[in-house]
């Protein structure tokens, strides 16, 4: 009897300490991970919260890899502690109350109920196409806003810290570290061996940490044991401004770096917060191949560009805090807007979509301190979780849409790394390369030819870009710089997309197959899209005749051979009549505005789907069953409205169904809803593809 008195009191102590997701409202609904500082493929924190949900202080935030990244924060109100982020192990606090989670395009925002005061704690990771040193800062904020939730005055302080584990998934390692004071007040930790473009478990083993605040009054820092420093912050509701200079490993007393800010007395009509600021900051950024296959580059951040210090970076960053979450909260409002001008479930898919896009990217320039080139731009992008390759083809084209649609000018900056490469003659293969560099940071191409071998798709996707690119942005001088190589792509595709080899398409986990309709029809309109290129850009009529005419030669046959013989669907190859496929490949006419697919083509498909649609979508082909977020919008752009508007509703099914805790998965099973090892992959960005159509 006492047993079970006791088993219930710990039951109900435990439901009251750690709230269920009924608790609190999740707009517009629960995600998988929250994005909470992702900008680079490197500083990339996320919170998990499958099924159910899971408040802000009841796990740790993670790694895109699922590994711990310490994040602590604490609140003081009245004297009374309370946590609002992280799991701390210390004790004499009160876990603060979840009242509602919600994320946009560039934030996640948390209430919690901290006893009488509402804190609202804001993780702002800012997208600035358009403002190249902005974008390229690799720099997040999280801001902590306190108000008073019963009309009274309060007295509030609010405290944070990180642990060493952003610095490394092995906890064993030797780190460092270094408090700096002034206008701003810095931690800068960093691992004491570090190996430049060097990755373990996706972590890059270079670089330095820094955890920022502007230094005003009220604002205390320390570094030392984790329940030491917590510890002393839930006693004081402030820090001691002391420094441990033990330097030692990671979970050796777990050495963290915490700063405090007291908010003075808090009441609802006069809100107090503090902000501040996380990064990672290595240089050089990026290892890139030189036209003599021998010596390499050391490429920076372009905001290096602007700024010639770490600490003038980031105070410009805390500076801006204000104008930063205006910008962002227009970004929100102006993707919000057109988003949901086809469907409220579409506006949430974009949302979630946008910060897992850009924080694959790094934004880079050329020089040296004094010499910068700020005319020598390249982005580089990570093929995160599916592979870890620089700059791949076909990670670039499905991601295409949210780079169209902010800023088209970042598509260029995306495919020069791809095509100066090519143009130095060091890659041997006659079709366009499939990547910069097998293991990122290090673009150091494929000079023996041995990159994955995906021709008729990567040929396929660099003349379909680059067309889009130049009638898009009005900027001839991207394909005016390279004809030899469009042209040398174009002459493959004459040659071998008709009846396609035994090639992989980007769909590659399905492995290779011969004669792939999806596939040919990619070739195909890249022929096409080589007319114009030629006839528009190039002033090349006579290659543009013969582009156009093979173009529509091969269509005739593809019809042929790729639809069913009953005239209901296209197969996935040549005259296996129980096949079909996604065609997500059409869609490249429909971005392109060639006109050159049948209008019987899009009208059959559009029905199979309709007759055919899985809880979750459409899946990929019939070799498997699973289904790709992106490649379904895409595809949504070929189909009537019925379809597209069920395509979009099967995809929000899933991301909101509480099947994942990753970042959003963009391949999953589209019956069951389980989830491929496809996590955290910039891929998402073609969820922006009904937008710029």
């Amino acid at each position: 009897m006492v047993v079970t008195w006791i088993l219930t009191l710990s039951v109900i102590l435990t439901l009251l300490a750690f709230p269920v997701a009924s608790d609190w409202t999740s707009t517009p609904f629960n995600a998988p991970s929250y994005p909470l500082a992702v900008r680079t493929p490197y500083l990339s924190a996320w919170f998990p919260s499958p099924e159910g949900g899971v408040a802000l202080n009841q796990a740790w935030p993670e790694f895109w890899t699922g590994a711990t990244l310490g994040w602590a924060g604490f609140a003081k109100v009245d004297g009374v502690a309370y946590s609002f982020l992280g799991e701390s192990s210390v004790t004499n606090f009160t876990k603060a109350t979840q009242v509602s989670a919600e994320f946009t395009s560039t934030r996640s925002i948390f209430v919690l109920s901290a006893g009488p005061v509402d804190l609202t704690v804001t993780f702002l990771s800012p997208i600035e196409p358009e403002d190249l040193v902005k974008q390229s800062f690799p720099f997040s904020y999280l801001s902590v806003s306190a108000s008073s939730g019963d009309g009274s005055s309060h007295n509030v302080s609010v405290y944070t810290d990180i642990t060493g584990e952003w610095l490394a998934t092995d906890h064993t390692a030797a780190i460092n570290w270094t408090t700096t004071t002034g206008d701003v007040l810095t931690h800068q930790s960093q691992l004491k061996n570090q190996t430049e473009y060097t990755e373990g478990d996706g972590r890059i083993l270079q670089g330095s940490m820094f955890y920022s605040t502007r230094n005003v009054d009220g604002a205390t820092y320390q570094t030392g044991s984790s329940t030491v420093v917590r510890s002393y912050f839930i006693s004081n509701g402030k820090l001691a401004n002391t420094r441990d200079t033990n330097y030692r490993a990671i979970d050796n007393n777990w050495p963290v770096f915490a700063f405090a800010r007291s908010l003075g007395q808090v009441t609802k009509d006069t809100p107090q917060y503090a902000v501040f600021s996380i990064g990672h900051v290595r240089d050089p950024v990026i290892k890139y191949i030189q036209n003599n296959g021998v010596t390499f580059e050391g490429r920076s951040y372009y905001f290096w560009s602007t700024y010639s210090t770490i600490s003038g970076a980031i105070t410009a960053f805390l500076s801006d805090y204000s104008e930063a979450l205006s910008r962002a909260k227009a970004l929100d409002e102006k993707l919000q807007t057109a988003a949901s001008s086809i469907s409220s479930d579409y506006a949430d898919i974009v949302a979630l979509s946008m910060r897992q896009t850009f924080g694959a990217t790094e934004l880079t320039i050329s020089g040296s301190p004094g010499a910068w080139n700020t005319d020598d731009v390249l982005m580089f992008i990570k093929e995160i979780s599916s592979d870890g390759n620089v700059n791949t083809v076909d990670i670039i084209m499905p991601a295409w849409p949210a780079f169209m649609y902010l800023n088209p000018k970042l598509g260029e900056y995306l495919l020069l790394p791809l095509l100066q490469y090519q143009a130095t003659g060091q890659y041997p293969n006659k079709w366009a390369v499939h990547d910069l560099g097998a293991h990122y940071p290090i673009a150091d191409g494929h000079d023996q030819g041995l990159d994955e071998k995906m021709p008729i798709e990567e040929c396929g996707n660099m003349i379909n870009m680059m067309l889009d690119y130049t009638q898009r942005t009005g900027d001839a001088s991207l394909v005016k710089a390279y004809p030899i190589h469009l042209n040398q792509w174009a002459e493959y595709l004459v040659a071998n997309t008709l009846f396609p080899a035994n090639q992989l398409t980007t769909v590659d986990f399905d492995g290779p197959l011969p004669n792939q309709t999806n596939l040919a029809i990619k070739g195909i309109i890249g022929i096409q899209a080589m007319s114009v290129i030629s006839r528009k850009y190039l002033d090349d009529a006579e290659s543009a005749d013969s582009y156009s005419s093979i173009a529509a030669s091969y269509l005739k046959t593809w019809l042929n051979y790729g639809i069913s013989s009953d005239d209901t669907h296209l197969v996935l190859e040549y005259g296996n009549q129980t096949s079909n496929v996604l065609a997500f490949n059409l869609a490249m006419d429909k971005l392109l505005g060639l006109n050159f697919i049948p209008d019987s083509v899009y009208s059959l498909q559009s029905t199979y789907y309709e007759n055919h649609l899985a809880k979750y979508g459409f899946a990929l082909d019939s070799r498997s069953t699973y289904t790709s977020s992106e490649w379904m919008i895409w595809t949504a752009m070929t189909t009537s409205t019925s379809i597209r508007d069920s395509f979009i509703k099967a995809i929000h099914n899933w991301v909101s169904s509480g099947k994942s805790k990753t970042p959003f998965t963009d391949r999953f099973d589209d019956a069951t809803g389980s989830s491929s090892a496809n996590k955290n992959r910039p891929v998402v960005g073609g969820n922006l593809a009904l937008l710029i159509l």
